[in-house]
């Protein structure tokens, strides 16, 4: 499987985790300067904004250790500019990891972290 796949893969399970769980997906691979917000979602009136980070293994640190302060710096800034071109200006909101590791071929593993990017450096 291929490294795109791989990560596709990985973000259509955390849409489907996300779904069974009660939030509403608002867009997908949203992209503007700063990068891409893998998905936005909304959970009763709050955004939230769900950095997607798949892996095979957990070596190496797993998913969760690959996001750095310049990454987390860049999803901040496009969270703020996907608020403003939405018009959802003065909303909560909050940034998310979800970490994925494949397991198997039809098999993944999920850790959800809330709130896993803070607002400020």
């Amino acid at each position: 499987m291929t490294r795109a796949a791989l990560g596709l893969k990985g973000e259509q399970a955390a849409e489907r985790y996300l779904f069974q769980n009660g939030y509403r997906i608002l867009d997908r691979r949203w992209n503007c300067r700063f990068g891409e917000l893998d998905l936005v979602a909304q959970e009763g009136d709050e955004v939230v904004f769900v950095e997607v980070k798949t892996r095979r293994s957990t070596g190496y640190g797993g998913a969760a250790g690959a996001i750095d302060w310049h990454k987390a710096r860049r999803l901040r800034h496009a969270a703020y500019i996907y608020l403003h071109a939405r018009r959802l200006r003065g909303r909560p909101f909050r940034i998310d990891v979800i970490a994925v590791t494949q397991t198997g071929p039809e098999q993944a593993r999920l850790e959800h972290f809330k709130s896993a990017i803070g607002e400020v450096d």
